[in-house]
């Protein structure tokens, strides 16, 4: 037989447990740790865990950790993904079990989470139709925001992506991210602890990165750049962002230029969002065809 159809056969022979398929319909739609998922279907934990051991072993879940927990999720890898999605569209989208399992987990985050302030002012919302303006020509694809904090831009650009994953260095500010994009049905993004200026991704695994208003406080923020560089696909795009406040945005715009010309990176002309009295400044580089950045 071919390899494909050895695949589906071992994720239909995992999927033949309804506890196992619980699990798979409600790690679909996010991570979630084997305590949360313990507490969800109600069974012991030592059950739960040889359940999701299986789901891992036929390819449905992965596993990882981040900080002291143990998280499950789907597959996020692109092997076998088309065989994948058309799989997990197959999970009855009616089913009440399903919905419950949902709401359980949905309460756990909620009771575990403090509610995040509404902050969609007009000048994030500029910013946000920015953002967005840049997925009409061009889509995401892999999608990393660095310094994703509580999962504004992932809430707003990870369903435009393949996929997403959040890098920050504070565990409560990705759970809260977690619960936000549980919450608002975003299935395709992940967070992960991860330092800015030593990435835990393989060179060339993401076509559009995100510094999520990280360079005014970096200590080495070329560094920063550079490692962002390492991530990139050739033809992705790095999106920098800077917020007024936290730095002035002339002096910001200089630096950048200086900045993205060392790593051999194409700086467009950056955006003030809004053009009177902006608080933002949206830039967009690329890298320079056939040149790395310099030591």
């Amino acid at each position: 037989m071919q390899s494909s159809t050895e695949n589906l056969i071992t994720h239909l022979k995992a999927l033949a447990d309804p506890v196992r398929l619980r699990l798979l319909a409600l790690c679909v739609r996010g991570e979630a740790t084997v305590s949360e998922l313990t507490e969800v279907m109600a069974q012991s934990q030592p059950r739960i865990s040889q359940h999701l051991k299986q789901l891992c072993s036929a390819g449905l879940l992965e596993r990882f950790r981040d900080g002291q927990f143990a998280y499950y999720r789907v597959s996020l890898g692109r092997a076998d993904a088309a065989q994948r999605r058309r799989l997990f569209a197959l999970l009855p989208s009616d089913e009440p079990a399903f919905e419950r399992d949902f709401e359980k987990l949905c309460a756990q985050r909620a009771a575990q989470g403090r509610a995040i302030p509404d902050q969609d002012d007009e000048d994030l919302r500029r910013l946000h139709h920015s953002l967005i303006e840049l997925t009409v020509a061009t889509p995401l694809g892999d999608l990393l925001d660095i310094g994703s904090g509580q999962g504004r831009i992932l809430k707003l650009l990870g369903s435009r992506a393949q996929r997403a994953v959040g890098v920050d260095i504070d565990a409560d500010a990705r759970q809260l991210a977690r619960a936000e994009l549980l919450l608002a049905g975003i299935e395709n993004c992940s967070l992960r602890k991860g330092d800015m200026y030593d990435l835990p991704f393989a060179a060339g695994e993401f076509d559009t990165v995100v510094l999520d208003d990280v360079l005014a406080d970096a200590r080495q923020p070329m560094a920063a750049i550079k490692e962002a560089r390492r991530i990139l696909k050739p033809g992705g795009r790095l999106l920098l962002l800077g917020q007024a406040g936290r730095t002035d945005l002339d002096t910001f715009e200089r630096q950048m230029t200086t900045w993205c010309r060392t790593a051999n990176l194409r700086l467009a002309t950056p955006r003030r969002i809004p053009a009177s009295q902006p608080r933002w400044l949206l830039a967009v580089a690329a890298p320079v065809a056939g040149r790395t950045a310099a030591a």
